[in-house]
């Protein structure tokens, strides 16, 4: 593969590249396999800094007895940067090279990434009740217009997208409001939708509406929608996002560890949805694993369809790809490789013991590998992993950063 100025500009035989090409650098690994960068479709970067506060509970008391009271006490633009930077660092060296986020003061992600030469789309996180960033959902959209979609609308790594929290946090005259915004900015939507029973059972007392219903019946059940988790979706809604075209972020670890369900990705795929694959925020999961979060998607598919081959390794690769990337509205320039397209490109060593022998390499990559096999990743051409270390992000400070926050919020826990 050849790379020029951050782009593929040619892939073929190696004899023929080094006869064609004279390159400033040359990058060789035997028993490696070289794939898209890992596109993590649904996160909260800078939850890394709550890591394990609030875990071995349900989604309900997760968020109001756990995450919220702690994101009341401290989110800031300062808290939002560390844990951000943390996050960044984690994901590339576990081979992400694109996350899409959700979280208070996106303007502080967008910087963050594009100071770190991460790729990103940043959600403007919608909310009715006041927060540090903003006092409502209005205010929430207005800043998002002002703060991150405009700031950044011809940046070629930072995309932008309004991320209401779910239809339990905002009323109808915020979503027509998002509608109009985001309508006229061309901008996407993502959202929380049909992540637990109990949200879709408050929904139907509150409203007499299933969530995803009362989203149609407001027009935002569209091709410019993600709907992450999607968890408890009846064969009717499943056949109503794939005529509608809205994506799917699968985020499988996450749904797991809070008991919140399985949801049916092989029912989704065979009636056209696309899925795309996230791992949540890390408060939530707890790693940031991308290898991991295929795995596991590819082999709970397996035992929601009971047939063996419903997810291939192949499949799972792609969902972590190409599909993210499309599920983003980026496909065009990143998640494949292919001449013309961003470098975006992970290498990951399958010389490992728990990756030998090898007879298939998708399989292993799928299947065997960890975080700690990932060897090189570029983003745009520029190398953020060199032989499994970081190139660009001091980690020590990372460490250093976070080791403070863990002092500081422990100090407060229960206080």
């Amino acid at each position: 593969m050849a790379v020029s100025e951050g782009r593929i500009i040619d892939i073929l035989p190696t004899p023929d590249a080094l006869e064609k090409y004279q390159p400033r650098e040359l990058v060789e690994r035997s028993d490696h396999v070289l794939i898209p960068g890992l596109i993590n479709a649904h996160t909260h970067a800078a939850m890394t800094l709550f890591r394990g506060i609030a875990d071995d509970m349900p989604l309900e008391r997760w968020l109001t007895d756990g995450i919220w009271p702690s994101e009341k006490r401290w989110a800031s633009a300062e808290m939002v940067r560390d844990g951000t930077r943390h996050a960044i660092a984690e994901m590339l060296r576990g081979g992400v090279t694109c996350f899409s986020d959700q979280y208070f003061f996106p303007e502080i992600v967008a910087a963050t990434a594009s100071e770190l030469h991460m790729r990103a789309m940043v959600g403007t996180p919608v909310i009715e009740f006041a927060t540090a960033w903003a006092e409502n959902a209005s205010e929430c959209i207005s800043k998002g217009s002002e703060l991150v979609h405009d700031p950044y609308a011809d940046d070629p790594l930072i995309t932008s997208c309004f991320a209401p929290h779910s239809t339990y946090v905002v009323p109808d005259e915020a979503f027509h409001q998002l509608r109009v915004v985001a309508d006229q900015l061309d901008a996407r939507i993502q959202v929380h939708l049909h992540e637990t029973a109990r949200e879709v059972e408050d929904a139907l007392r509150a409203t007499g509406k299933r969530p995803v219903q009362r989203l149609a019946d407001l027009g935002l059940v569209n091709s410019s929608l993600m709907a992450v988790h999607a968890v408890h979706m009846t064969p009717d809604e499943i056949q109503l996002l794939a005529d509608s075209g809205v994506a799917v972020a699968h985020c499988p670890r996450s749904n797991l560890k809070l008991a919140s369900g399985i949801a049916d990705i092989p029912s989704m795929r065979a009636a056209g949805v696309l899925v795309a694959l996230g791992t949540d925020g890390a408060a939530s999961n707890n790693v940031l694993d991308m290898l991991g979060e295929m795995r596991t998607a590819a082999l709970l598919a397996k035992v929601t369809a009971a047939n063996a081959a419903v997810l291939t390794a192949k499949e799972a690769l792609r969902m972590a790809t190409l599909d993210s990337a499309r599920a983003l509205g980026i496909s065009d320039s990143t998640g494949s490789i292919e001449p013309g397209k961003w470098a975006d490109l992970t290498c990951i060593s399958l010389q490992s013991i728990n990756s030998q022998p090898v007879y298939d390499p998708l399989s292993q990559l799928v299947y065997t590998t960890h975080p700690d096999q990932v060897s090189d990743v570029w983003v745009a051409g520029r190398r953020h992993v060199d032989n499994g270390r970081l190139t660009t992000i001091n980690e020590a400070d990372i460490l250093a950063r976070s080791a403070e926050w863990q002092e500081r919020i422990a100090a407060k826990i229960g206080n």
